[in-house]
This record gives structure tokens, sequence and C-alpha cells, in this order.
């Protein structure tokens, strides 16, 4: 737990990890209230589906400018305005009148948090290099941190029976924590590097980092949507267990990433993404016993195995030669997003034409390949 000790012991990490928490309160608390919504405007699930594309379709968006804004403004400025700006853009889909304005408004808040999860990741990877300290794993387990606050905030549905309300109490509580550590690293500037002629060799690096962040953010998006169908319709588990399997992911997920950067100052980078590939492995081995309790415990295993993956390759990236930190980021984070956003649609289109054991088998392929794409990152370092 040192890199705990470590944020709440410097104000300038522990506003770099608070933005983390930040953008999860906000997108949790807009989750809680989609079936709202969704009666407010008389929409069906198809309807639904197409209008939450447009969130990704904002993320997706941001992404080739992010780079170009933070290297312009600074990155400490830029994860504040990123804040500011997903605050703004939070309400607008509780505000929407229709349905087309409800599209528009999920792609503005989509956007404004694309920006600022690439600022966050940027900002951190910054100060990692420029202060010698190891905090990414566990920024990262503040924004599963940041989900778990915006899940007890669903207490608050009943007594405020209000949605514009309830969201507005959530941008005020990250707007305001915000503004008191943001001073600590407003000033802080990713390093640029000269500027050359196109490399593959500088870009294969960053090719393979975007890889383990595709099929990591892949799985957790599929067992985030398709776990709780699993345990029922596979494993044949009673009703009172279908969550179980979300909540030991999301349980070793957040323990995985507060640990994590304590073992990787021990163990380096690259071995604890292979140390993370090997648990997922054995996790998604027991889910496929389809036994309820080997499976229940198969969640928990890839949860402490998938936590470690992307803050890690974030980590790499940050230090790969040659290439803007902001760019390294960019480009591994929106591979991750793509995984996250695309893998639970496919694999549900799997499930239905052939079953969902081989939606989970694919899983397990895509993360077998994580093992020779690591020994391939340690040859390059080595």
């Amino acid at each position: 737990m040192n890199s705990l000790k470590l944020i709440f012991s410097n104000p300038k990490y522990f506003g770099a990890a608070w933005v983390f928490s930040s953008i999860n309160i906000l997108f949790g608390t807009w989750a809680i209230y989609i079936p709202t919504v969704k009666e407010k405007l008389k929409i069906d699930n198809g309807e639904l589906g197409f209008a939450i594309f447009f969130l990704s379709l904002g993320v997706f968006t941001v992404f080739p400018i992010a780079s170009l804004i933070i290297n312009k403004i600074g990155v400490g400025k830029a994860t504040w305005y990123g804040i500011l700006v997903s605050g703004l853009t939070a309400i607008l889909p509780f505000l929407a009148p229709s349905y087309f304005t409800l599209m528009l408004s999920l792609f503005l808040f989509g956007g404004a948090n694309g920006f600022t999860d690439i600022s966050m990741n940027t900002l951190v990877a910054e100060l990692e290099k420029k202060n010698d300290a190891k905090f990414m794993s566990a920024s990262h387990g503040f924004f599963s941190l940041g989900g778990v606050l915006a899940g007890l905030g669903s207490f608050l549905i009943g007594p405020l029976g209000n949605p514009v309300l309830h969201m507005g109490i959530a941008i005020i509580l990250v707007v305001v924590v915000n503004a008191i550590f943001y001073r600590y690293y407003r000033n802080t500037k990713a390093d640029l590097q000269e500027k050359g002629s196109f490399s593959l060799k500088l870009f294969k690096p960053l090719i393979l980092l975007a890889l383990i962040s595709f099929i990591s953010m892949a799985s957790e998006g599929a067992i985030i949507d398709w776990s709780g169908i699993y345990l029922n319709e596979i494993a044949m588990a009673p009703e009172a267990l279908w969550g179980l399997g979300f909540l030991g992911f999301q349980i070793t997920m957040t323990l995985g990433r507060f640990l994590g950067d304590t073992v990787s100052s021990r163990i380096g980078p690259i071995k604890i993404v292979l140390l993370g590939a090997i648990l997922a492995i054995i996790g998604y081995a027991l889910v496929l016993t389809a036994n309820t309790y080997l499976a229940i415990f198969g969640f928990a295993v890839c949860g402490l195995g998938f936590s470690v993956m992307v803050p890690e390759t974030f980590r790499i990236g940050a230090n790969v030669p040659g290439v803007d930190i902001s760019k390294s980021v960019s480009f591994i984070a929106g591979s991750g997003y793509a995984g996250f956003l695309c893998a639970p649609p496919i694999l549900g289109f799997l499930a239905d034409k052939y079953s969902l054991n081989l939606s989970f088998l694919v899983l397990l392929l895509g993360v077998i390949t994580v093992l020779p794409i690591s020994f391939l990152l340690k040859k390059r370092k080595s």
C-alpha cells in the first residue's frame, strides 16, 4: 500500500488521483439513472442502445485531437478543464427533452470524459516520470472507488426523487474537491519529444501495448455485462448469486490496483503484466468449468489479473523514447476503449449464434496472446 501512502501524503498526487474518482462518480451517477431517462423519453431498448452508442462516438472523436490540446495548454490545465467540461456535460442527458437531444448530450458527455481520461493518465504518467514515484495503478484504483461511491449514491434515488438534483450534487462534489487540489498540479506540462521522421521502430512497442489494453478492457467490459448471465444460464446459479461474479470482479479489481504499484516497483511493469495475464487465464479456466462457485471465484481471480494490466501499459508507454507521453497515452487509451465498447456486443452475437461458453473461450484465447506479447516487450526492452 506504499502508493496509497504516497497519494495521501502529497496533495499533488491526491489531486491527480481524485480526478480518476471524479470521472467515475459522474459516469456512475448517469448509469444508475439510465432506466429513469429511458422511461421519461419513452424509448425502447434498441433506441437506448443506439443513443448510448453516441456516448462511445464522443469518446472516439476526441482521441485524435486530445494530445494536441494537452501539449498546447499543458497537461495540468487540460485535466482541470476536462473536469469542468465533464461536469457541465454530465447534467445534459437529464435535461434532454427529446431522443435526438439525448444523443447529442451523450456525444458531448462522452467527448468530455474521453478528453479527461487521456489528460489524467498523461498527468499521472508525467508526475511519475518527473518525481520517480509510482502511483498509476493506485490512481486507477481511485477510478474503481469512484464507481463504488456512485453505486452507494443509488440509495439517494428514493429520498431525493430528483435525478437533476442528484447529478448536481455529484457535480458540486467533484468540482469543489478538484478546485481545492488543482493548484498543486496546474503547472505540470508533458515533456515533448523532438520532432523527427516517423519511425516504425518506435511505433511497434505502442502497438503491442495497445493490444494488451484492448484485450484487457475487452474482458472488463464483457465480464461487467455478461458475468451475471453466464452464472444464470451456464453455471445454473440461483438468482441470489447472479451478481456475485460482478461483485467479486470489482472488489479484486480495486484491491489489485491499490497493491499494483508496490508489486510493479519490485518486479517491473512488464513482469506484472505477465503475472496479471497468468492470473486471468487461471480465472477464465475456473469460469469455464461452469461450476457455480468455481465460476464466481474465477471472476474474482480475473479481476485481480486485469487490475494491473491497463495501468502498467500506460506506465510502459510513457517511457517509450521518442514518443510524447500524451500521444502514447491517447493511443493506448483509445485501443482500450475500443475493446471495452466493442467486445460486449460482439460476444453477445457469438452467444446468440453459438453459445455463451464460446464467448468466454474467445476471451480466454485473447488473454493467452498477452503472454507472447509480454515476452516481445521484454525482449525489446533488453
